[in-house]
């Protein structure tokens, strides 16, 4: 689904996903929150067979993606078992989770396995088909009696959500903390072949709705004419795209900082300094090393860094390459993590992407931080966050 102008991203959103065992009711009750018949709903096991996403406003919450996932509990082999890893790819996108059981019953060894899962994000328990119950049992504080079918405890429901959700205008920042009200910061966006026709890619859109938000000015130029635009003007920061780093670094003068959208969003999604900490493993890669490419988008681009690597290292690695949510669940199989910007995921699955790596101890870096690592401007382009390698 392409957001419109005027909607929130998805990646900014609030994601919440419905997870549980087959036939629980979990469609349904998605479909009552929402209030639309996102989902098909039947009483044979296993109808939903993929995750159903939703961007949307949902009161009292403000803008969320409503996550519908298959039953945790799938019991055809084959078809099962990427129905469950496609459920815990999902999870790990999940800011809140909701496990949807039959109200009445003892939890199963599969929803034990599911809350065991949800780790330390907040999640509620959904006690569906409550309808069903002479009499409603008193709620635990992380539990709701709920039901699809009368529309019991659904406005609750969300009210409850509400106090579980964090609140997405946090004190994460792209650019605004580098910027007094009134100074200028210049965007370089190359303008080429791999540029999306008629349109910004979201990162320069957000950096720039961020500077005009904190009463700053945004001067967007090519690479091409930012020579010419320094001679008479002098911004704060310039920020560039990272495929042309290298060019825009030896036109920028030492006295204005310099950095790129990618190392902003390193630092807005994610955890800067252990990216920072994976780039130092580009100089030690070998032959035989296996390096994941990882992009969190699913449009074609057409990816340099191979090539840069390998006049950098003077070795040949074996690439490998993932997009969207594609995620190796098992990353012992690499030596080195180069990631996206990560701007079309939410902060929680690049949070949980840096975490498995760092758990896994394989070093992990992002495009910026590699290019800038590899083109000897590293330390300078980290100056605007007081960054000293």
């Amino acid at each position: 689904m392409t957001a419109g102008l005027n909607q929130t991203p998805s990646s900014e959103r609030v994601h919440i996903g419905f997870f549980g065992v087959r036939n629980s009711g979990k469609s349904s009750l998605v479909n009552a929150i929402t209030g639309q018949n996102l989902a098909v709903v039947s009483d044979v096991k296993g109808t939903t067979t993929d995750p159903v996403k939703k961007a949307m406003e949902l009161l009292p919450l403000g803008p969320v993606l409503i996550i519908d996932t298959p039953g945790f509990d799938d019991d055809d082999k084959e078809l099962g078992a990427l129905r469950i890893k496609k459920t815990s790819e999902i999870l790990s996108t999940c800011d809140v989770a909701i496990l949807v059981k039959t109200a009445g019953q003892e939890l199963n060894e599969t929803e034990r396995t599911l809350i065991k899962l949800f780790g330390e994000r907040p999640y509620l328990i959904a006690q569906n088909k409550a309808d069903l119950l002479k009499n409603l049992p008193v709620a635990s504080e992380n539990e709701i009696y709920v039901s699809a079918l009368t529309g019991l405890n659904i406005f609750e429901l969300k009210e409850k959500l509400a106090t579980l959700v964090k609140n997405k205008s946090d004190d994460r920042k792209i650019i605004a903390d580098l910027l007094q009200p009134q100074e200028l910061a210049i965007l370089v966006v190359p303008v080429d072949k791999a540029a999306p026709k008629g349109r910004l890619i979201l990162p320069q859109q957000q950096t720039i709705r961020e500077i005009l938000d904190n009463h700053c000015y945004a001067l967007v130029c090519q690479n091409t004419e930012l020579e010419n635009i320094l001679k008479t003007i002098t911004p704060k920061i310039v920020i560039t795209d990272s495929q042309v780093f290298k060019q825009v670094s030896e036109i920028v003068p030492e006295n204005i900082l310099l950095t790129s959208f990618s190392i902003l969003f390193a630092r807005y999604k994610g955890d800067l300094n252990l990216l920072i900490d994976g780039a130092k493993k580009l100089a030690e890669l070998k032959n035989s090393d296996r390096v994941l490419i990882s992009e969190g988008c699913t449009h074609h681009r057409q990816c340099k860094i191979p090539a840069m690597i390998k006049k950098f290292t003077n070795a040949t690695p074996e690439f490998y390459f993932t997009s969207g949510g594609e995620f190796p669940l098992n990353l012992s199989d690499y030596d080195l993590i180069i990631h996206c910007g990560g701007c079309m995921l939410n902060q929680q699955e690049m949070t949980s992407r840096l975490a498995r790596a760092k758990n896994s101890n394989i070093p992990i870096v992002n495009y910026g931080i590699a290019i800038a690592h590899m083109n000897g401007i590293l330390k300078s382009s980290l100056k605007p966050f007081n960054i000293d390698l």
